[in-house]
């Protein structure tokens, strides 16, 4: 409370209004010697006031059992209390001690003073004092409880300290954090590069480092910077921009990096929708303050090398790892592969050893192979899968493959073929089995030559040598590239047939 002298000068003091004006040091007037010496001074004595408003104030004595007394005798509730318990209580009673009825068996008086079993019931008066001793060392809500328990009680005592201390400006300037919200996750985008978290790290072994992560595949980019300006800022998210897209949404604190004019135009000219998180909040930017935290202690986990060295082994390492919440790796969500590692050595490669197994079946074949090919415009034999002769004359159009060619037969048909389905062909043998295909095979041509240069038996004879005409027949059906000869008509014997002689017993 102070001293009474300095209460006294409080009581004069507030009598009055005071309208207290800052003047800054440049308007105040040099101090010469002459105004700071000392002038000598009668000190008067004090003469005595009398000090009516420090009644309310000098009224703090403590209390004891005869206060408690005094206030329960003039309090309407507890006297009437206090005369119930020596007299014996009524059937019925005022609503107002519904509270003292519950209890009233274990109520009792001492010295004038309702007792609850061993502690004092304070009466209304004195509530707000009492409160006031439990308050003074700001103990807080469950302490007080606890000590007021042990020593009073009253109607809704509980519900008078929760009030005090939830009143107290002390208790709540130094009160803790409250409990923290329920979870809400951040959404997670259904495509790679769809959202993006940024953040700074740093200074780190004499660095900064922006942190770039990936919503969706947890891909991890770092680039180290001597500064963490916003034209940095914008280099670096340009330059990973240029591989991966441009976004449609970056996550980022309030640094001042991220909060300038020319960050947010950035933003506005790509379409970025920029949400920042809350201040001093780091939790809301969860994904990159984790993305900090793992990609510190890597680097300081690894010592051999430079910072590029360091930081392109903690990257590499970090993306082909499956990540905890994806399961897959970063790598494979980014770009649907894995890439590949020294690790990989370690695993059976199925494709080299079936290239391995397919040279050795080359080296194999070509041992007793010839190599062969056809030009453009070349005369070859090629193979005829349908009725005729094996092997018929073409011309070789143009290469369809490494082994195969397109070949024009006689009548126009284009035909694909193998280099295994193909021959060399001779001219003047060519020249032969042309004059023979058109005497033998095409009726229309046999109906312009006259008689006596060709009879039946020379034909027949033609007919039954396959050698001859064995390239003859051109091909017809150009859906399944057979070749299909002329259509003639059957012929059939004429002679008298007569059932052999060792089956006549087995015919009836």
């Amino acid at each position: 409370m102070g001293s009474p002298r300095v209460q006294r000068w409080a009581v004069k003091l507030s009598a009055y209004k005071y309208n207290i004006v800052y003047k800054p040091g440049k308007h105040h007037a040099n101090a010469d010697a002459l105004s700071r010496m000392p002038v000598p001074v009668k000190l008067r004595k004090e003469v005595s006031t009398e000090q009516v408003l420090m009644m309310d104030m000098l009224d703090e004595t403590l209390i004891d059992a005869k206060q408690i007394k005094s206030w329960t005798a003039k309090d309407t509730v507890l006297s009437q209390v206090h005369e119930y318990i020596l007299k014996g209580w009524p059937t019925e009673t005022d609503p107002n001690l519904k509270a003292f009825h519950q209890r009233k068996l274990e109520l009792g008086v001492r010295d004038g003073c309702v007792l609850w079993g061993a502690r004092a019931v304070i009466p209304a008066k004195g509530r707000d004092r009492m409160l006031k001793m439990l308050h003074q060392t700001h103990t807080g809500m469950t302490k007080m409880k606890g000590l007021a328990r042990s020593y009073m009680w009253w109607p809704g005592m509980d519900q008078d300290v929760e009030r005090t201390v939830q009143a107290c400006h002390e208790c709540q300037a130094h009160q803790k954090a409250p409990a923290s919200a329920p979870l809400h996750p951040w959404e997670w985008p259904e495509s790679p590069w769809s959202r993006i978290h940024v953040d700074y790290a740093g200074p780190f072994l004499g660095e900064m480092f922006l942190v770039i992560v990936d919503a969706h595949s947890k891909w991890l980019d770092v680039y180290p910077t001597k500064t963490c300006t916003s034209l940095v800022t914008i280099e670096k998210l340009r330059q990973r921009f240029s591989n991966f897209g441009i976004p449609k949404m970056l996550v980022s604190d309030n640094g001042t990096c991220f909060t300038s004019a020319e960050f947010e135009a950035f933003m506005k000219q790509n379409g970025i929708s920029h949400v920042r998180s809350a201040p001093f909040h780091p939790s809301s930017n969860g994904l990159a303050e984790r993305a900090v935290q793992t990609f510190k202690e890597g680097m300081k986990k690894m010592k051999e090398g430079t910072i590029q060295t360091r930081l392109s082994r903690f990257l590499f390492s970090y993306r082909i790892t499956p990540h905890a919440t994806t399961g897959l790796s970063p790598a494979e969500l980014m770009m649907s592969r894995r890439r590949r590692s020294a690790l990989d050595l370690v695993v059976p490669d199925m494709k080299t050893k079936v290239q391995q197994k397919q040279l050795k079946q080359k080296e194999n074949h070509d041992t007793r192979s010839k190599q062969r090919g056809f030009t453009s415009g070349e005369d070859v034999l090629i193979r005829n899968y349908s009725y005729g002769p094996k092997w018929i004359p073409g011309v070789i159009q143009n290469t369809s493959g490494p082994l195969s060619y397109t070949v024009s037969v006689g009548t126009g048909q284009v035909v694909k073929r193998h280099v295994d389905q193909v021959r060399a062909r001779l001219s003047n043998l060519e020249t032969k089995v042309e004059k023979e295909k058109s005497l033998v095979f095409f009726p229309e041509t046999i109906a312009k030559i006259p008689l006596p240069e060709i009879n039946k038996p020379q034909m027949l004879e033609l007919s039954s040598n396959s050698e001859k005409v064995s390239e003859l027949l051109p091909a017809t059906n150009t859906q399944d590239e057979k070749v299909v000869p002329p259509q003639t008509e059957l012929r059939r014997s004429s002679r008298d047939r007569h059932t052999p002689v060792h089956l006549k017993d087995f015919v009836p």
